[in-house]
């Protein structure tokens, strides 16, 4: 009768400690935001804070350009570089909300001598940015940071093409 009993415990508690471990590996994964930030690398981190830090600085100076350009092709220029970039920095921040990704928040305070020194500065930071971009889409390790850095690669192609023509103008 005693070897029933340990034989029927046996399998009565087997199951239960089985289930017991497999609800706590489903209570711990939802713990972690749906695994969201486990393939973002340091590389993929690294590459989302330096395009929340451009974008606030293009953000901040094309403003800048709105208002203080004396060219209408700098003021205009300055007009895209708030809506594209903005549009750019919402989606990132939504990203890195995702992947549970803390980007920078503080705003850069701008200011430039001249038109011409704005549109220099952004001829050679979007130069800078497009290689960034690309080499993320090319070798990132998160799908949605990749996805993001070839789309938005695409944009700043287009605004290295608009500065370098606006340069050409003011020279």
């Amino acid at each position: 009768m005693k070897t029933k009993i340990t034989v029927i415990s046996q399998f009565c508690i087997l199951p239960l400690v089985v289930a017991a471990f497999s609800l706590a590996g489903v209570a711990s994964a939802e713990e972690t935001p749906a695994g969201k930030s486990s393939s973002v690398t340091a590389k993929d981190k690294m590459f989302m804070k330096k395009a929340a830090k451009g974008g606030m600085m293009e953000v901040a100076m094309g403003k800048v350009a709105e208002q203080k350009g004396q060219s209408e092709d700098v003021k205009s220029f300055g007009k895209r570089m708030v809506e594209d970039h903005g549009k750019a920095n919402d989606e990132l921040k939504k990203i890195a909300a995702q992947k549970n990704v803390k980007l920078p928040a503080k705003e850069p305070t701008v200011s430039w001598s001249s038109d011409k020194a704005y549109i220099d500065a952004m001829v050679q930071d979007h130069e800078k940015d497009l290689a960034e971009f690309k080499e993320e889409a090319n070798s990132g390790n998160d799908p949605d940071v990749k996805k993001f850095a070839e789309d938005t690669a695409k944009v700043v192609q287009g605004h290295l093409d608009l500065a370098k023509e606006t340069q050409g103008k003011l020279k």
